[in-house]
């Protein structure tokens, strides 16, 4: 039996969750109209459906993190593939919207201990002069479940219905994780094993659910009172994690390295401006244009095959130039996309949507390998495994506050009315100004890119 380095089944490991992942994510996306039509959801629920995996995710990142350096990043990358499983299966036998919304909390649990702990697996068994081409393969994988997600979402929703997204990825699930037990062998974790901190997780929790369910209450009194709990609950972990022995995440990381923290708010700001555009142009494509689903999600795709395509190349970047230079160039071409979607009217054709996603998929490609490198090389070996849940963390809490923000929009301009082609000019104007959104969040990414300086060294 041939037997492989350890450094590739890692990598075969880490990108086969990472094409899985994002695949079961965003093909769910596509099903929505299908799914609030069976179930009888309103535009409000139906907007909490990516809104909660991006909540529990955010959630429990840190923690995932942590006890992935306490106990194994092999053994916590794995655990939330089985619950990624689990979560799978009852969201396919929901019989309500309710049911559907309990279960995709869980399954964003799944992502974070998934996605929190997938890059510091490779970066503990990846040399470092190899760091930026893996991370490049991972980031071209995540990209590739991101590409044939639409058109698999598309065709399984009308074949065999909405359910059928959720349990496709059942059997993928079970092979992954059979192939790790059986090839990856060894295990990532601190020499030295630190005390769990519970208080810190529990604040950080009351944040991301006072900032969501703030926001979504917004203009309303109790949703600014909430949104100031969450500043409060915000301010209080950080005190917290400065005063603690065993911080779920070390705050002094951010002073020590201007390339680790703008790194991450550029990464916070140009996830926050993407994540609710697809969901929002799959209702586009099939409420306002009148695409069947199979067809909404082959226009769709065309943004996550550009980064699939471009990913690779971007690592290879990174390991010979500035990251800085690459990642803002990645930007500036993002921004340019979103200049161009924010011309979007309901007579728009599908030529001009495909280009316009293929400017930001190009972009985006450009980007985030080379910004995920800069992240991971600005920190110490031992810190590896919080880096990682922060990269992935800054990731998801952009994701969540965008989509929080949509969901407001949806909640003004739809408010509890089902999703219907009646509604078409309220959902226009939704889209509109999300796009304007996006663009506003892209220009400070590149601000703030431009800004970051030079990485000078990784991994002390």
């Amino acid at each position: 039996m041939l037997k492989l380095p350890v450094t590739t089944v890692a990598l075969i490991a880490v990108c086969s969750g990472y094409i899985i992942g994002p695949m079961g994510m965003a093909s769910v996306n596509v099903a929505i109209p299908a799914l609030a039509e069976d179930l009888q959801a309103n535009a409000t629920k139906v907007g909490w459906l990516p809104t909660l995996y991006l909540l529990s995710s955010v959630m429990f990142m840190l923690p995932a993190g942590k006890l992935a350096d306490n106990f194994g990043r092999k053994r916590i990358y794995t655990l939330g593939i089985a619950l990624n499983v689990l979560a799978s299966l009852m969201c396919s036998l929901a019989a309500t919207i309710d049911g559907v919304l309990v279960w995709r909390f869980v399954q964003g649990a799944a992502g974070a201990m998934i996605f929190g702990t997938g890059i510091a697996i490779i970066t503990s068994c990846t040399p470092e002069r190899k760091r930026g081409a893996a991370l490049g393969i991972v980031a071209a994988c995540v990209y590739i479940g991101l590409t044939i997600a639409p058109a698999i979402g598309g065709w399984l929703t009308e074949l065999f219905g909405w359910r059928a997204v959720f349990y496709f990825q059942i059997p993928l699930c079970l092979a992954l994780i059979a192939f790790i037990k059986l090839m990856l062998h060894g295990e990532w974790k601190n020499d030295e094993r630190a005390r769990f901190d519970w208080i810190g997780a529990g604040i950080f929790a009351l944040f991301t659910l006072a900032l969501v369910y703030g926001l979504s209450l917004l203009p309303s009194l109790s949703g600014a009172l909430l949104l100031c709990v969450a500043g409060a609950s915000l301010l209080s972990f950080l005190v917290h994690q400065s005063r603690s022995q065993s911080p779920l995440i070390r705050p002094q990381m951010f002073k020590e390295s201007r390339v680790f923290s703008l790194s991450l708010s550029t990464s916070f700001f140009m996830y926050a401006s993407n994540f609710a555009i697809i969901f929002l142009l799959s209702l586009y494509l099939q409420y306002i244009k009148g695409f069947s689903p199979a067809y909404a999600g082959k226009i769709l795709m065309v943004q996550a095959l550009a980064m699939a395509i471009v990913a690779p190349f971007a690592g290879r970047l990174a390991d010979r130039f500035e990251s800085r230079i690459v990642a803002t160039i990645g930007c500036s071409i993002v921004a340019l996309g979103f200049v161009l979607l924010n011309q979007l009217n309901m007579t728009s054709t599908a030529t001009y949507i495909v280009c316009s996603l293929l400017l930001v998929g190009f972009g985006f490609g450009l980007f985030s390998t080379p910004n995920n490198n800069a992240i991971m090389g600005a920190v110490k070996r031992h810190e590896v495994g919080i880096a990682s849940a922060s990269m992935n963390l800054s990731r998801t809490t952009g994701n969540l506050v965008g989509m929080s923000i949509v969901n407001l929009m949806m909640h003004y301009y739809l408010g509890d009315q089902s999703l219907s082609t009646e509604q078409n000019s309220a959902l226009m104007s939704t889209i509109s100004l999300a796009l304007m959104m996006s663009l506003g969040f892209v220009l400070l990414a590149c601000v703030i890119s431009s800004l970051r300086g030079r990485q000078l060294s990784s991994l002390e």
